[in-house]
């Protein structure tokens, strides 16, 4: 379980996140609602670690990584698909694929079959440069990278952003597939909030860095979670 403990983080004498407090359990989807600029990035940045938090802690398998490095945490069990995709785009889906390996056994430095099975497009496309798909393509790539190194918490920012409909739909399926295997939990950054909502468990809503609702979806006040989402 990921247990994340008011958490505070700074940049420069600006306050981006106000005691911050969630947990992702396996088996389970969480879903960080929000507007732009809330602070649900930085929240995504501060537990791979690549910013370092002013207060509180975050514990990962009942053990404290709060002072982990990027490097470390993805050897603990971390994923991480950041927005914007952040696929080499010179680079071939296969040579993308291969930058999963990085701190891997060698013989662990392979694609799983299951990964092209959640996204067949990846499979006829090994060959083609990562600039050269659609934006949904180099989304799901993005995930199947993650996926590569087989962690145990995979943390998505904002997958839906810029995607077509049909392909924002194979990524629901996939991460509800993950779901279902049980071992996996899965923290998703979301603007989408009906997208959001249908895939998730367990929600969290947050405004000017904190967290200002939250709790199952199954007693999810829909009407006030949408006004807190209004621009």
């Amino acid at each position: 379980m990921l247990n994340v403990d008011s958490i505070d983080l700074y940049y420069g004498a600006a306050q981006a996140l106000r005691g911050v407090s969630l947990k992702a359990e396996p088996g389970k989807i969480l879903a960080v609602l929000g507007r732009n600029g809330v602070g649900k990035s930085s929240l995504l940045r501060a537990l791979v670690g690549h910013q370092p938090i002013a207060k509180g802690a975050v514990q990962w398998a009942g053990a404290d990584v709060t002072r982990l490095t990027p490097v470390q945490r993805a050897r603990a069990g971390f994923g991480y698909v950041p927005q914007g995709r952040e696929i080499f785009p010179l680079l071939s889906v296969r040579e993308n694929l291969a930058t999963g390996y990085a701190g891997l056994a060698r013989a662990d430095r392979r694609v799983d079959d299951e990964i092209f099975t959640l996204f067949p497009v990846l499979a006829d496309m090994l060959g083609r440069r990562g600039g050269d798909l659609s934006g949904g393509q180099q989304q799901q790539l993005a995930i199947a990278r993650a996926l590569v190194r087989k962690p145990k918490l995979l943390l998505l920012d904002e997958p839906t952003e810029g995607i077509q409909p049909s392909i924002i739909k194979d990524i629901g399926r996939a991460l509800q597939y993950l779901r279902s295997k049980g071992d996996m939990a899965i923290l998703v950054v979301e603007q989408y909030f009906d997208w959001a909502r249908e895939i998730c468990d367990s929600y969290a809503v947050m405004e000017r860095g904190a967290i200002v609702m939250g709790g199952e979806r199954a007693a999810m006040d829909v009407e006030a979670v949408r006004k807190r989402l209004a621009v």
